[in-house]
Formats: C-alpha cells, structure tokens, sequence
C-alpha cells in the first residue's frame, strides 16, 4: 500500500503546477493563519521576555503591602531607611547593605508616531546601590547622572519610541527642567525608563519617601530573614517579594489576554482554511477524477489513493507554514513597539519569534491540512471507478 501511495503521490505533486490555483488558495489561507497566530504570540512573547529579564532570584523588591505594582506603593523615608538595614540582605564592597530605595514619577514624552500626544513614561530615582544591583545596566553613550543634579540618564528603548529625550536635550517635567546626560541599554524593562538621583527627584517632586527598596538577599534564607524581620516590626507593613516573582507576575493577564486573543483569532481564521482546503482538494480529486480512476482499475486500492491525497494536503499545508512563519519572521521579528504596562506607563520591547512559536505555528498548519484532505481523500477512494470513467 505504501509504495503504490508513494507512486501515486509522485504524479500528484508533479501536476500539482497543472492545478496552481486551487492549491494557491490553501497555500495563502495557510499562511495568513499561521503569520498571524506566530505574530500576535510574538508579541505576548517579547513584552513577557522584557519583564521577565529584569528578575533576579538573589534579589527582592519590598513595598507597601497589598500593592501589586511599584507605582501604587508609597514607603515613608522612615520604612525605607529601616528596610535597607534589615537581616538577610548582602553587603556589598564598602560594607553598606546592597539596598536602593527607588522612587518612581509618571511623566509624559511625546511619541515619534504620534506628534500630538504625550504618553506616560516612568522616571525612576535610584541611589548609588541600584547599578549594582542590575549589573547588566550600561551606560552606553554620555555619563552617569551627578547626584544632587536634575539630571537624566535615559533608556535605549525611550530612544527608539519618543522624542526629545535625546543626549544633551533638556526634558521639562512638571514645572522642572531635566538634562540628558547619558544613555543606557539594560536589556529589559529598564530601558523604558527614565534615570535620576533619588533624592534630586524627591526634593523636585515633592516626595518624602520612596515607591520601593531593591534588596540583595544573602544567601538562600535571605528572603525568608528578611519577611520574618518586616512582619515582626510593627512599624512595617510591606510585602517582601522575590524579583523574579514579581516581574513574573507583571506580564500574566497580558499573557493571558494575548494568549485568548490568538486563540480566537487563530481559530476564526482555521475554519476558513479549512473550508478553503476542502474546496480546493475536492476540486482537485475532481479534476483528477479520471486518472485516480484508472489507477484503480490496474490494481491500485482505495487506501493508497486516500494516502497520497493525505499527502498531497499535507505537502500544500506545510508550504503554507512556512511561508506564513517566514513572513512573521521578516516583518515582525524584532519590531520595537511600546505598550501600556502594569504601572501604568509605556513599556518598550521588541517582538520575539522564536522557534517553538514557529514549530506551533507548523503543527497548526499540519492539523488544518489534514482536516482538510480527509474528507476528499475519502471520496477518491470510495467514488466508483466506472462511475468516475463515466463522468470524465
């Protein structure tokens, strides 16, 4: 059976060129599934990467507690500076606890894409300890901010999405004039942000106290000494999350949301492949009619006829794939694009198509093209062969 299906599927695909329209329908209508379903999950997949980037498994954030974001956290100075001296945090060289009290500012930035708008960019005032705790921060261009200076460091991705914000330029944020010293690449979410000495941005704004404290943790019990020492102090009422945990939790109703959307999408689209593969498979056998016929009546049977046109459906489907991953790929591969994130501001990250977004994107395409051959391949083999010589 399998080497008359074999012999069968050969003079299938060779006059495949012969019926080029009915199988450029499934082809095109396999590619537009699989081009949309790999670049809408790109997309969950990139933001996800982003976030995900910034945490860190020997470092914890600790906010005000039931806070589930940095923005809707308020520490006073008082918390703050007790935190940094808490148990279970590293020392770093000079013998200080490795502690940044941050504090972060919703300003706004006028898009590249978008003149007359302004968006929500987030401004975060650091000290000293929080290069050290992010050591894939760079500054690639310029220096580092002067301490006691209103002066920004600003994140590659901020370059890419915004104006105004570039090396040397003054940047006005609310009422206050900042100047752009440096540009740095962190290769996260960092790099949709704005840098500036922590006490500089308190004085500026208003602000007492801080948003949050980034802790390096000693050692594997770091943690659990650090949430004993703030749920025994009454003075404390903060949450002490592992980063990691954090930035995890950040990107999960965005993957959720983009994960339903792709479904759906996904599924809308199927049923219309599917429809289209039948239709052009039926035309297919249809047109084949005579030849499948004769085939049967040498000698060949019903289940190598169903096996090649099996085949012949598979072969269209994974062309389309292909061709729809390929055409994912080249155009959205490493998009840069910015979204609203959990703080409220915009988060810059790149699309990311990776191969087993691209191996789910050929699974799908497979299942679509197998749906969509067996129904034709059962009729070829069941139709009557004089019934077929007839017609033809």
């Amino acid at each position: 059976m399998l080497s008359q299906a074999l012999a069968i599927t050969r003079i299938s695909v060779r006059s495949i060129p012969e019926r080029w329209a009915p199988s450029l329908v499934i082809v095109i209508g396999l590619a537009g599934v699989v081009a949309v379903f790999t670049a809408l999950l790109a997309m969950a997949t990139g933001f996800a990467t982003t976030l995900k980037a910034n945490g860190r498994s020997d470092v914890a954030i600790v906010m005000r507690g039931g806070s589930d974001n940095e923005t809707n956290s308020v520490l006073l100075r008082e918390q703050s500076d007790l935190i940094e001296l808490g148990p279970g945090i590293r020392v770093g060289a000079d013998g200080k606890p490795l502690a940044s009290s941050e504090l972060m500012i919703i300003a706004e930035l006028i898009r590249k894409d978008d003149v007359k708008n302004g968006a929500n960019i987030t401004v975060r005032g650091v000290e000293p300890a929080a290069f050290a705790l992010r050591p894939n921060l760079k500054i690639v261009a310029g220096r580092n901010f002067t301490p006691g200076l209103r002066e920004l460091i600003v994140g590659r991705g901020v370059l890419k999405q915004f104006q105004g914000a570039e090396l040397g330029k003054t940047v006005r944020m609310r009422g206050s004039d900042w100047t752009v010293v440096g540009e740095f690449e962190s290769g996260d979410s960092h790099d949709s942000e704005l840098w500036t000495d922590v006490n500089v941005a308190r004085t500026t704004f208003g602000r007492q106290g801080s948003s949050s404290v980034l802790v390096a943790l000693d050692g594997p019990g770091g943690l659990q000494k650090l949430k004993s020492a703030m749920a025994a102090d009454p003075r404390m009422t903060v949450d002490v999350i592992r980063e990691q945990d954090y930035f995890d939790g950040q990107t999960k109703q965005f993957r959720k949301t983009i994960g339903f959307l792709a479904g759906v999408v996904t599924i809308i689209m199927a049923l219309g492949a599917v429809f289209a593969a039948l239709n052009s498979m039926y035309a297919a056998v249809a047109a084949r009619g005579k030849e499948i016929a004769t085939l049967r009546a040498i000698g060949f049977g019903g289940g190598s006829v169903v096996i090649s046109v099996m085949i012949e459906a598979l072969l269209l489907a994974l062309v389309g794939g292909i061709l729809g991953a390929l055409i994912a790929y080249l155009l959205f591969n490493n998009l840069s694009v910015s979204t609203l994130g959990q703080n409220f501001t915009q988060v810059v990250f790149d699309f990311k198509v990776t191969p087993e977004l691209v191996v789910r994107g050929l699974i799908i395409a497979v299942v679509i093209g197998m749906v969509g051959g067996f129904l034709p391949a059962l009729r070829a083999a069941r139709q009557p062969v004089t019934t077929s010589l007839r017609e033809q």
